[in-house]
């Protein structure tokens, strides 16, 4: 292979095509032991095909220049085992690129406490780093490490939800808004317009979790442009232990007929074991990610429609759309979002995160 830069595909294009991962491709370009002959004649082919030349990567790859990279997310906690998606995929990323002299450290904070966001923004800046992935659980404490990074020059990659800012360089993640809209939609099929809906929040720091907010004001928008007369009510519910939810839901439930229940999160879970628990079977439930708890109680009809984002895609690409900035040589678009999927018992099994 000679030295010129390819103009028209590149190592990741090359893994694609070949439906492999980046580092199958770079053991196959570097005759490493580990990969089937199929698979490395595929990968050959398709090299032979496209003419590709060692583009920024390789040259990378020889310089052994290292990349560092910043993650901070929320930690995986007992409540909802949702950041484990996200963390699989950052950590799929991390494997494929390390040949590539990339280095990722994580920072976990606690999305139930900001202090914890801010004692771990505080390390990441106590060290030095080429980027940063940002999960901005928590708005103004987020904003104000974007504003960071940007005077430090740390081009920023926002997963989850994403914020009015032009610090960062690109968004992967769900529209929130249209998020909510879409569970309004399904609400549609699932009761009538003479009966009533809650909107269900879960989380100690409601006021700060703007992702929460947003799906809230895309359901109720949803409702208002149709004219709809159908009730909606909600509920913040600020200690996220399971007794404390179901004290909260007992109150709401014994004051008002409620039909339907949207969670705005992956909490879901907690609504339809209160619903199990008090054997309630007329009120539909809808809420949200591929988490095991979650999908048990869909199959057992308790939970009737969960809407999912792709978490552990949006973990990757983050940090691949990061390196290839560091690089110079893609342009990501400045919002990349993720399909808002929506699973029924019947689908399931068929849906990879």
């Amino acid at each position: 292979m000679g030295n010129d830069e390819s103009q028209g595909i590149g190592i990741k294009e090359i893994a694609i095509k070949a439906n492999v991962s980046i580092g199958t491709v770079d053991r196959v370009l570097n005759n490493r032991v580990g990969v089937s002959q199929k698979t490395k004649d595929k990968v050959l082919a398709i090299v032979k095909e496209f003419d590709y030349k060692p583009n920024i990567m390789a040259r990378r790859l020889a310089s052994k220049k290292i990349v560092k990279l910043a993650v901070l997310i929320p930690a995986v906690s007992t409540e909802t085992g949702y950041w484990n998606a996200p963390l699989n995929g950052i950590n799929q990323a991390a494997e494929e690129l390390s040949n590539f002299g990339v280095r990722i450290d994580k920072y976990f904070f606690d999305q139930n406490d900001r202090q914890t966001f801010d004692q771990q923004m505080a390390a990441v800046f106590d060290k030095e780093y080429h980027g940063a992935l940002l999960a901005p659980m928590f708005e103004s404490e987020s904003k104000r490490f974007l504003v960071k990074c940007q005077d430090k020059k740390i081009p920023t990659v926002l997963i989850n939800s994403d914020l009015n800012t032009t610090a960062r360089i690109s968004y992967v993640g769900p529209d929130l808004f249209q998020s909510g809209y879409v569970a309004a939609h399904l609400s549609k099929y699932l009761i009538s317009e003479k009966q009533s809906a809650l909107i269900v929040n879960i989380s100690k720091e409601i006021d700060l979790h703007h992702h929460l907010l947003k799906k809230e004001e895309g359901f109720k928008a949803y409702f208002e442009k149709a004219g709809s007369d159908l009730s909606i009510s909600k509920i913040d519910i600020r200690n996220t232990d399971y007794d404390s939810i179901k004290l909260a839901l007992d109150k709401v439930m014994a004051a008002q007929k409620i039909d339907l229940v949207f969670v705005t999160n992956s909490r879901v879970a907690s609504v339809a074991k209160y619903f199990a628990d008090r054997k309630i079977k007329n009120v539909k439930l809808i809420g949200y990610d591929f988490l095991e708890e979650n999908v048990n109680y869909m199959k057992e009809n308790v939970i009737d429609f969960l809407i999912c984002q792709k978490p552990q895609e949006q973990g990757y690409r983050g940090i691949m759309t990061l390196y290839q900035h560091l690089n110079g040589n893609a342009e990501n678009p400045e919002t990349q979002y993720m399909p808002i999927d929506i699973l029924t018992k019947e689908n399931y099994q068929y849906y990879k995160n």
